[in-house]
């Protein structure tokens, strides 16, 4: 049998995405990465372009994915452990660097202990495996990412156990947790940290606060959940991300070593117990291999690097970037959302705009991410800049003054 029919369908599945604006560009290609010269940091050398190219749409905020450190440890790990781990975790797949990362992501996040996985994403999934029951009622924020909104649907637990507030509303989290039916055992309710299109930031301390005072209404309490892959490691006085900048610790943390340690692989930190409820539950971590011994010792290597004094200056410095970026659009009294992170959206407001910037851009030899109607609301269109540790100044003022020239 061949596919012909299958194609078919498929085309016009895909000519549908197309005709609503939800279809993706093609994949460009990185060919060559240019080390920084002089006054300016890194660029790169796209397929088919003869144009250097500046990131302004990576999330490795600390640029550290080139680091040598990390690049050694890598290295190292593969040098004495081979390539591929060879089996799932609980089949004899579990290296040393599995064990040392899981250590010291726990001891980062300050939590007892922590389980990794591939992807941030999988571990969402795999939290809402372990720790949904039928009398689990789940409550998340509206924009929160697709990998939570995912996890809930995967839970299979019906509407009635799920609340949906409005983005950043106290008051609308405290309607869903009064609206909890009392046959209820325990109640999840889970948020981004850093909100990845807007760049703002969930106030967990008053996040916190709303929740203790229903955690006695429910058998096994409330439990908060926060997935702060974009916080983690790029702000915070010591760079442990939103719980640290809000004041506050959720009982489960959810990262990734993807984006500001610039590596690979998701992690669940918690209580020793949740963790092994993990280890026993979640299909997408006993069903799969699991990352490289290398990305596990760079991923270590990142971190040991995020928590040294040479890790705090690169953390300043990607503040002062951000913050010079974010007072530029200012002062060319452009509209953006404030905030702290390195994440500064740019709301055009309009499709065509969004669409001429961003081409003008590309042309100039800057990369960003255009967001229009459907992914964002009409009225709502948004160019994401990324600020990352390797831009400069010099770096930030060129892009600052193709924008006002646009």
């Amino acid at each position: 049998m061949s596919l012909d029919k299958l194609d078919r369908g498929l085309n016009l599945e895909i000519d549908a995405l197309k005709k609503e604006g939800r279809s993706k560009n093609r994949e460009r290609v990185i060919t060559q990465y240019i080390p920084p010269k002089g006054r300016f940091g890194p660029r790169y050398k796209l397929s088919g372009s003869d144009n250097e190219f500046i990131r302004l749409n990576s999330n490795s905020y600390l640029s550290l994915s080139f680091h040598p450190e990390v690049m050694k440890a890598a290295d190292r790990a593969t040098l004495e452990f081979g390539v591929g781990p060879g089996a799932v975790r609980f089949i004899d797949g579990t290296f040393t660097p599995h064990v040392r990362l899981e250590e010291r992501i726990a001891a980062f996040v300050g939590k007892p202990a922590a389980k990794i996985f591939n992807s941030a994403y999988t571990s969402n999934c795999g939290l809402a495996l372990s720790i949904t029951n039928k009398k689990t009622h789940w409550i998340g924020d509206r924009l929160n990412h697709n990998s939570i909104i995912r996890a809930m649907r995967i839970t299979d637990i019906p509407s009635a156990n799920k609340g949906i507030y409005n983005h950043n509303d106290m008051d609308d989290l405290q309607r869903c947790l009064e609206e909890v039916s009392p046959d209820m055992e325990r109640v999840v309710v889970v948020f981004d940290g850093i909100f990845s299109m807007r760049g703002d930031y969930a106030p967990i301390s008053k996040i916190v606060e709303i929740c203790k005072a229903y955690d006695h209404k429910f058998k096994d309490g409330v439990i908060t959940v926060v997935d702060d892959s974009h916080g983690i490691g790029a702000y915070g006085k010591t760079g442990r991300g939103t719980p640290e900048y809000a004041g506050a610790w959720p009982d489960i943390i959810v990262g990734t070593f993807g984006k500001a340690f610039g590596v690979n692989g998701g992690f669940i930190a918690g209580s020793t117990t949740l963790v092994e409820a993990v280890r026993q539950k979640a299909d997408t971590y006993i069903y799969t291999n699991p990352l490289s011994t290398a990305d596990c010792a760079a991923a270590t290597a990142a971190i040991d690097v995020c928590d040294s004094p040479e890790g705090l200056e690169r953390l300043v410095h990607l503040g002062v970037v951000t913050q010079r970026f974010r007072q530029g659009l200012n002062d060319l009294g452009l509209e953006s959302i404030s905030g702290p992170h390195p994440v500064v959206p740019l709301m055009m407001r309009n499709t065509a705009k969004t669409h001429d910037l961003v081409q003008y851009l590309f042309e100039k030899g800057v990369l960003v991410v255009g967001l229009t109607f459907p992914v964002v609301p009409k009225g709502d269109e948004t160019i994401r800049f990324q600020i990352n540790a390797c831009h400069t100044n010099d770096d930030i003022d060129c892009v600052l003054s193709l924008i006002e020239k646009f």
